[in-house]
């Protein structure tokens, strides 16, 4: 009897996820259409009007579809002829998707830290680890907040460095009144099922360089010439989005602004419902930024009463999901080996950061919830009783900073 009870709670317990995906009447019409068509593959009319919405959308010249974010990256450095020898300046505190492409183009990922006035890598940084070897920069437009592109811009101009985009995060957001993207030589988005739109796996490419977004495109596609089917002058890769993912993306992107505007709701309410609870603050928002605030992140601090591991912890056991800041990628076995200094920005954001369920379908009542119970738990000292960590961006003789 006791167990059926158990079983009964934790069945009817309430569950807020972190993101989940919103489809509808409209996405279910758009696959449809192109399962009924037949074109199913990565030939088919969605793939070329989601490319046209998408650099529409990003003030680009030319979109190209790709197979994921991760692979938009690598055949930007492929047609950017980043290899062997070369040097990509990345931020430390991101997805490792910035480091990992840049080894599988045989170039070297040199760490760059966050600047504090809003997360994203630091130009300052970025500056200090420029070397002959250096050929690219790539700022990350961290959680939909722009990085300062003028700033990254302006040393990419007097060092001769390409700028590969990394908005990812970003669809939607600007800079300076510009929409992020279009504001180096190449940008990338990302469509995976939790950023703000959605193919399920998916990405794109974005240029306002012609010849360097052709090259691409080439690439994309086996490096077969486009005006002599099955011949290929080049070696290539297979990075093609298929057509029912267009179909689902283009559905998703004639949505975009009430999505952006539930993001700015959720953040909004996270801000103003948190906002005078001792121990935890929110990610700067730059005077020159528009936010996409595609996923929601606080900082924990030992004010709250709580770690942020425990705050995480005793969340989960309220049903509520929520998931720890990015490792800084210099921690990582691939990478402990590099050389580097210390980041003490990143280190905080990392040993601080939880995201919270910042879903577009996120209803307000479960976000009520989620906030009365971060509240709730407030100097209740329901955490682990672990020492909270010195942030020295140093790491320790194993190579990570402690947990």
């Amino acid at each position: 009897m006791v167990y059926l009870e158990q079983s009964v709670e934790v069945a009817t317990r309430r569950t807020v996820p972190i993101a989940e995906p919103v489809i509808g009447e409209r996405e279910l019409a758009y696959v449809t259409d192109a399962v009924r068509s037949g074109w199913v593959s990565s030939m088919g009319p969605y793939v070329r009007q989601f490319e046209e919405a998408i650099a529409r959308q990003s003030g680009s010249a030319r979109g190209i579809a790709v197979s994921s974010g991760t692979t938009g990256l690598h055949l930007a450095f492929a047609a950017l002829g980043i290899g062997p020898g070369d040097e990509v300046i990345v931020p430390t505190f991101s997805f490792v998707a910035v480091a990992s492409t840049v080894k599988h183009a045989g170039a070297t990922p040199v760490f760059a830290d966050s600047d504090p006035e809003h997360w994203c890598i630091d130009p300052a940084d970025i500056e200090r680890r420029i070397t002959p070897r250096t050929r690219a920069i790539m700022p990350v437009h961290l959680y939909g907040h722009p990085a300062d592109m003028d700033a990254i811009n302006d040393i990419a101009r007097r060092h001769r460095l390409w700028v590969v985009e990394n908005a990812a995060e970003a669809l939607g957001s600007t800079y300076k009144g510009q929409p992020v993207g279009s504001l180096g030589d190449v940008g990338i988005f990302s469509f995976y099922g939790n950023k703000l739109i959605t193919t399920g796996e998916g990405g794109m490419v974005v240029s306002n360089d012609l010849a360097l977004a052709e090259r691409m495109r080439t690439l994309r596609d086996h490096g077969m010439d486009p005006l002599r089917p099955y011949w290929h002058p080049v070696v290539g890769y297979n990075f093609r989005l298929t057509n029912l993912q267009a179909a689902l993306g283009l559905a998703q992107y004639e949505r975009l602004d009430d999505f952006l505007a539930c993001k700015q709701r959720i953040a909004a309410e996270y801000r103003a419902g948190l906002a005078s609870t001792p121990g935890i603050s929110f990610q700067p928002i730059s005077s020159w930024a528009t936010h996409s605030s595609w996923l929601f992140a606080i900082l924990v601090t030992e004010e709250l009463g709580l770690t942020r591991d425990g705050l995480q912890k005793a969340l989960k056991e309220q049903g509520i999901d929520t998931r720890r800041a990015a490792y800084e990628i210099h921690t990582m076995p691939p990478y402990r080996s590099m050389e580097r200094r210390g980041y003490p920005v990143a280190a905080r954001l990392s040993q601080q950061g939880l995201h919270l369920p910042s879903g577009s379908g996120l209803s307000e009542a479960d976000q009520a919830y989620v906030i009365q119970c971060i509240k709730d738990l407030a100097g209740s000292g329901a955490a682990s009783s672990r020492a909270w960590p010195v942030f020295t961006g140093v790491p320790t003789s194993q190579g990570a900073i402690p947990a």
